[in-house]
Parts: structure tokens; C-alpha cells; sequence
């Protein structure tokens, strides 16, 4: 599939334009609010609430993205924290040659200690607004989003007003939600429900948004792929449609306080279900002042509409597009070559009494991550904090895979690994005879319960390692986890391409430069 690049642009952030006075104090006012809560702030509470508070230039970013020019305008600002994306989105309207007549402003932050802090930063908007003729009003709840969110949604007798917005700006709370919570429980009641809370602010604010409702949001990126998300995406493409996703180069200078690790992005979407030709993307290193990349892309190169599991792709360079090109035409997956990809089967807190550093023979090598060593597994490892072997007894005869070839792949990989996608191969006659134990952090791909030939295994191997392959999945997958549903989601090369791949492989690693070789000429033949 050809996805060809329609623009490109560079543009650098530049701070605040002038609107008066008092319009440029109006991310300042936040800021210096925010810096003061850093300095006291507990952090077990920021954690438990899945805290992060945007700084200055992100929120501006933000708020630039926004096409809405109506002359009274209903904002949603649900996780406000300081109120700073709010003073953002305003900001921005007051920019205008013809700013709205009134902005109404409506706020959720269920953080007591930040309320005081909101007032201010409302009180300078409301100066800002009166200084450009523009009637300004707000509204603050100190309660749960989750909660009156969700009876906003179900309109019944008992619960309150509908509500609808014209806008919502938002960085929502990250965090794990349980299917036994309340929380969950509302959001089940109105066809809403999602595992992680920033998705369940994104489906309460979806919903309570006007047809042609504008979203801008700042999310980790891990919704883009993988099936806890996949209700989510389906809902968020069904229901919106992007204008543009901004991409942070580093995982860490946008939120530099707060020592963030996930990937995030900033996505724009508007509520009318219709799919746009084209969408913009665009990029920078996420620090105050760093260049911003744009690029144009076809909509079905982000989001494709036959695409079953919704996955959401973000490529921003050349490379990542013609990655996509090279994995998007072929013509085979896992499940059209005969294999299966499984999650290993020994969670080794649970199996902690049959597990063993020595083996010996009444045990099974055991094979975790720190096993993998280029091509072939390396085992026993020495000095090892994880065990090497399991016993091989009636008690954990479910937990083992019959002898056999297989190939291995990391569920998790560290952000320094060079790839996302760590591929090794498991053979008895570089291990030991008999069964094998692949411990929970593992993935492996058999034939159906069976080993594989190794000829296969060895041109699987390759490309799974293969930079292409690299490069394709990091756009959707923005984490350094690697699921099993993500294998076998992913196109792969007939068996014959793999067969003839693995037959110009030895019994040595290859280096990268080697494996991308081989890769790109077999696939070209």
C-alpha cells in the first residue's frame, strides 16, 4: 500500500504573542502556581491521582490546535489541575481578529489542595477577557469526573442536566481503573467502560461533546494498539475524527517534573463522524522552544477503516513510511502460515516452590528474557538473579512446551533497547534435551502446541529483528510492551520469503546492517 506524504512543514514555538497586558500573563499565572504546588506537593497523592500538570508551552500547543469560532463557546476542562490549559484555550481566543462574545468555562479537579490555585488563574482570564470585551464564566467542581460525568451521559430521572460542549481541553488523570470499582461500575452503566482512567475521561468527554465538538488532549500513547484499548479506539474512531497528533521525540522533557516515562501524544479530534482525507502530524522534542515538524498524511495512513483491530499508526519520517509500506504488502500472517504466538506459561511468583537456580535432571530449562543472546538462546546464565531451570514433575507438566524449536520474543523490552521487537530462538540442541519452561514475560511462536522447522524459526527471527519491522511498530505500539495480540496482528512474509530468508542464515548473529540486507533483497525477489 502507498501512502504518499502530502506536506511537510517545520515551524518553530515561538512563547506567548501579545494580547495586552494582561493576556500574556495568563500562562505565567498558572506556572508559578504549579511550581509553588511542586514544591510541597506529596507525591504518593500525585501518584495515587495520577497527577501530572502540563507545563506553559504544552498547553499552548494545545490550544493552538483548535478551529472553533463560535461566538459563545462551552469549554470542558475535566482534570484541571492549576486551571493552566483552560488560561491556554482562552488565551488563544482572545488571538483572534474577532474574539467569541462569552466563554464559559467548566472545571473538574477533585485535588482540594489545587482549588485555590484554579480561582487565581480564572480570575486573571476573567481580566483578560473583560480587557477584549469578551464575557467570561466559570464554574469549578471539587468532585469526581468519573461520577458526574457519567450521570451527565445517562440523562435519567435521578441524574443531572445533560450538559454539552462546544470544546474540551484536557490532560486526564493516568492510572489503572478495576472492573470491581465504582468508577467502572458508571462507565459501565453508560456503555462506557475502559481499564485506565485517562480513557475513561476521554469516553465521558466524547460523549458529552456538541456535534462538531472539537477534543484536544494529551494522553499516553499506549492506547494506539493492544485489545485492552481496542473498545476505546473503535469508540474514539467511530464517534471522532482527527485533525492532527503531535508526537514528543523524548518520553521525558515535556513533563520533566514529574519524571514521566510513557510515551505521550497530544491528539485534536472533532466530533462529526466524518473521516477526513487528511491528517497532520507533527512533532518535537517536547522541551520549551524545541522545533515543531509538521507533516500531512492520508487519514487511512493513521487510521485505516478495514482495519479490525483499530489500531492507530503514527509515522514521522520518510523511514517510518516506507517501513509501513514494506510490512503493509505482505502477504502472510501467523495465522496464515500455520503458527500460533502464546505468552509464556510459567509465572514464576506463582511456581516459586518448583523453580531451581541448579538444573539437574529432575528439571526443564527454565528460559526468561535475560536468556536471550542474539540468535539462540544462551542457558544456563551465570551469575543469574532469575532461576534457570523448573521441576519437571506431574505438578508442572501444563506449565511446559514439548521439545521442540521455537522462537522467543520479549514482552517487555527497556527504553534503551535499540529495538522494540527483540526476536531469539529456543533449540534443544543449544539448550538441553526434552521439555522447556518459557517463564510469563516471554512470548513464543509454535506450530500449534508443536516446534518449528529451523529453517523457519531462523527467517522468522530475522524478521522480527529487522529495522522495517522496528520502524512500523513503534507508530502504533507506544510503550515497550510487545503483545502476543500485536504478533499476530502484524504482517509477515510467506512461507517461502521466511524459508529462503532462514536458509542464508548461519549459526552466528548476524548484525543488523546484515539482517535488514537480507531482509529487503529476499522481499524484493
Amino acid at each position: 500500500m502507498q501512502l504518499p506524504l502530502i506536506s511537510t512543514a517545520t515551524q518553530h514555538y515561538a512563547g506567548e504573542a501579545p494580547v495586552g497586558q494582561t493576556g500574556r500573563g495568563l500562562l505565567a499565572v498558572p506556572d508559578k502556581l504549579r511550581a509553588s504546588y511542586f514544591a510541597v506537593a506529596d507525591a504518593q497523592q500525585q501518584k495515587d491521582l495520577g497527577q501530572f500538570l502540563t507545563p506553559p508551552h504544552v498547553a499552548d500547543l494545545m490550544a493552538e490546535m483548535f478551529q472553533c469560532r463560535t461566538r459563545r463557546i462551552r469549554l470542558l476542562d475535566a482534570g484541571a489541575g492549576m486551571g493552566i490549559l483552560s488560561a491556554a484555550f482562552i488565551r488563544r481566543q482572545l488571538m483572534r481578529d474577532t474574539p467569541p462574545s462569552h466563554i464559559e468555562v467548566n472545571a473538574y479537579e477533585l485535588d482540594k489542595a489545587l482549588l485555590d490555585g484554579i480561582e487565581k488563574t480564572f480570575e486573571e482570564c476573567r481580566s483578560a477577557c473583560a480587557a477584549r470585551g469578551v464575557g467570561f464564566s466559570a464554574t469549578v467542581r471539587n468532585t469526581d469526573f468519573l461520577a458526574e460525568g457519567s450521570e451527565m451521559l445517562r440523562n435519567d430521572f435521578f441524574s443531572l442536566t445533560s450538559e454539552t460542549f462546544d470544546a474540551a481541553i484536557v490532560n486526564p488523570p493516568y492510572g489503572k481503573l478495576s472492573t470491581t470499582s465504582a468508577g467502572y461500575r458508571l462507565l459501565r452503566s453508560v456503555n462506557a467502560e475502559t481499564t485506565n482512567l485517562y480513557t475513561a475521561f476521554l469516553n465521558l468527554i466524547i460523549g458529552l461533546l456538541k456535534s462538531g465538538g472539537e477534543l484536544v488532549a494529551i494522553t499516553p500513547r499506549s492506547f494506539c494498539n493492544g485489545p485492552y484499548f481496542k473498545p476505546f479506539r473503535q469508540n474514539l474512531l467511530r464517534e471522532m475524527s482527527f485533525r492532527e497528533i503531535h508526537v514528543f521525540d523524548s518520553r521525558t522533557a515535556a513533563f520533566k517534573h514529574d519524571k514521566v516515562l510513557q510515551e505521550n501524544i497530544i491528539l485534536h479530534a472533532i466530533k462529526d463522524g466524518k473521516s477526513p482525507r487528511t491528517i497532520r502530524v507533527s512533532q518535537s522534542g517536547g522541551a520549551d522552544g524545541d522545533t515543531i515538524r509538521t507533516r500531512v498524511l492520508p487519514a487511512n495512513a493513521v487510521a485505516s477503516p478495514d482495519d479490525p483491530e483499530a489500531f492507530i499508526h503514527i509515522p514521522t519520517s520518510d523511514r517510518h513510511l516506507a517501513a509501513r509500506d514494506q510490512v503493509c504488502a505482505l502477504e502472510a500472517t501467523l495465522a496464515t502460515l500455520g503458527l500460533t504466538v502464546s505468552t509464556g506459561r510459567v509465572v514464576d511468583f506463582r511456581s516459586r516452590e518448583y523453580l531451581c537456580q541448579e538444573p539437574d535432571r529432575s528439571t526443564a530449562p527454565l528460559i526468561y528474557p535475560c536468556h536471550f543472546h542474539g540468535l539462540f538462546v544462551r542457558w544456563p546464565k551465570y551469575p543469574a538473579r532469575k532461576p534457570n531451570a523448573i521441576v519437571n514433575n506431574s505438578h508442572t507438566a501444563n506449565l511446559l512446551v514439548p521439545s521442540g524449536v521455537y522462537v522467543l520474543t520479549k514482552r517487555f523490552t527497556s527504553k534503551e533497547e535499540r529495538r522494540r521487537v527483540v526476536a531469539c530462538i529456543y533449540a534443544p540442541e543449544h539448550v538441553a534435551p526434552g521439555q522447556a519452561g518459557f517463564e510469563n514475560h516471554v512470548n513464543y511462536i509454535h506450530a500449534h502446541g508443536q516446534g518449528l522447522e529451523m529453517v523457519l524459526a531462523k527467517g522468522l527471527w530475522a524478521f522480527l529483528n529487522s529495522s522495517s519491522l522496528d520502524l512500523y511498530f513503534r507508530q502504533f505500539n507506544g510503550h515497550t510492551q510487545v503483545n502476543a495480540t500485536d504478533l499476530r496482528n502484524v504482517r509477515f512474509p510467506t512461507q517461502n520469503q521466511l524459508s529462503r530468508i532462514g536458509s542464508r542464515i548461519g549459526d552466528e548473529t548476524l548484525p543488523q546492517e546484515q539482517i535488514d540486507k537480507i531482509i529487503t533483497e529476499e522481499l524484493k525477489a
